[in-house]
């Protein structure tokens, strides 16, 4: 390194000759720069630390910025340093909490929570987001944070505090714009979106995360209970348990979605489903479901608050799938329209008459079934 380069105890003299603010800022970025910028020994090192030290409690702000904007990026600031920076004004903070690697998790929550949105929005774009710090992004519950937290792609950020975005400020254009531009949203996040998203949005949704054409015709004209049991179709256990969850957490696990699911041939959210309701384990549901009597299934929808005249499509849509359990036919939209094929055929066999929404979902839904394309 130049002689004239390296660092020394002259650097200090000079401050103090000098002490204009925009001498001691000029002296911050040379000083910042070759910390950065060049192999220093480690004498050098310290007395760079101890002159940061020193300009850290400068009272002019340009002079504590100037060390933080060249510093930020440095992966040997001294942690003391950045964490003092840190807890600066914004316009000295930003740029050490937006780069610099130093600062803990525990600290970067610690700033999150005591901050105003300006500091928490620099920690949203980072690049080293953990879930941990993404949910207390998310509990600031203010637009700005959430949207730049959801916008940031390295950001890793649970399913619970995506739903939880969602729940605080999902009905901002921003925050679903950057929920929809993210690679891949559990099917949870999806189904919170549907209610708030507009048409323009909802074809967005579907673009991005590749979903059928059969789900896209509800979500676009907002037909939210019949999007939610098309989306739960195909889906593994633990999914189905975890919108289970949510739909009866947010008062919308209703009988007619349920019923909606069977008649669409979704068994596995018909079982998880009942038993959510009932309150009791999935295994003893299932033996209650298939109950060779008709007494397991009544009781069944008797402690679980459903309503008695559903009883006949139920055990229609049960005896339907039991009958095409070995059939060739088992592609989701040909399982489906024979599942309600049978359903109408077992009203009609047994007399049973239809309230008016009951024959006209019925009616709509194999109307539906029957322009989809056999694969």
């Amino acid at each position: 390194m130049p002689s004239d380069s390296k660092l020394s105890n002259s650097d200090v003299e000079q401050l103090l000759k000098d002490p204009s603010p925009e001498s001691r800022e000029k002296a911050a970025t040379k000083i910042a720069q070759q910390f950065s910028n060049v192999n220093l020994s480690d004498s050098e090192r310290k007395i760079a630390e101890d002159i940061f030290r020193l300009m850290a409690q400068d009272a002019e702000i340009r002079v504590r910025k100037a060390l933080s904007i060249n510093l930020q990026a440095s992966s040997d600031i001294p942690h003391d340093v950045a964490l003092m920076f840190s807890k600066d004004v914004d316009e000295v903070a930003i740029p050490i909490l937006e780069h610099t690697d130093i600062l803990t998790d525990e600290e970067l929550i610690s700033i999150i929570q005591s901050s105003g949105s300006a500091k928490q929005v620099a920690i949203a774009t980072r690049d080293d987001v953990s879930e941990e710090m993404s949910d207390a992004l998310v509990e600031t519950k203010n637009i700005d944070v959430v949207a730049s937290l959801t916008a940031n792609e390295n950001a890793e950020i649970s399913e619970k505090s995506l739903e939880k975005a969602v729940e605080y400020v999902g009905d901002s254009e921003r925050v679903q714009q950057a929920l929809i531009n993210r690679d891949a949203l559990p099917i949870t996040v999806i189904e919170k979106l549907v209610s708030n998203i507009s048409e323009t949005l909802g074809q967005e949704l579907l673009k991005k995360h590749d979903l059928p054409d059969h789900i896209a015709k509800e979500l676009v004209t907002q037909s939210r209970e019949r999007a939610t049991v098309l989306l739960a179709i195909g889906a593994n256990l633990e999914e189905v348990k975890s919108l289970v969850d949510q739909l009866f957490e947010n008062g919308r696990l209703t009988p007619s979605i349920i019923l909606r699911a069977i008649c669409s041939g979704d068994m596995t959210f018909f079982e998880v489903a009942m038993a959510k309701r009932a309150k009791l384990p999935l295994k003893n549901v299932i033996n209650l479901i298939y109950d060779k009597g008709q007494n397991g299934l009544r009781r069944l929808l008797e402690h679980s608050n459903f309503p008695e005249h559903n009883f006949v499509t139920i055990k229609a849509a049960i005896h339907a799938m039991e009958d095409l359990a070995d059939s060739e036919e088992r592609g989701p939209e040909q399982f489906s329209r024979r599942v309600m094929e049978l359903v109408l055929t077992s009203y009609g066999d047994l007399g049973v008459e239809f309230n008016d929404d009951d024959l006209e979902y019925l009616i709509k839904k194999l109307d539906e079934i029957s322009f989809v394309p056999d694969s």
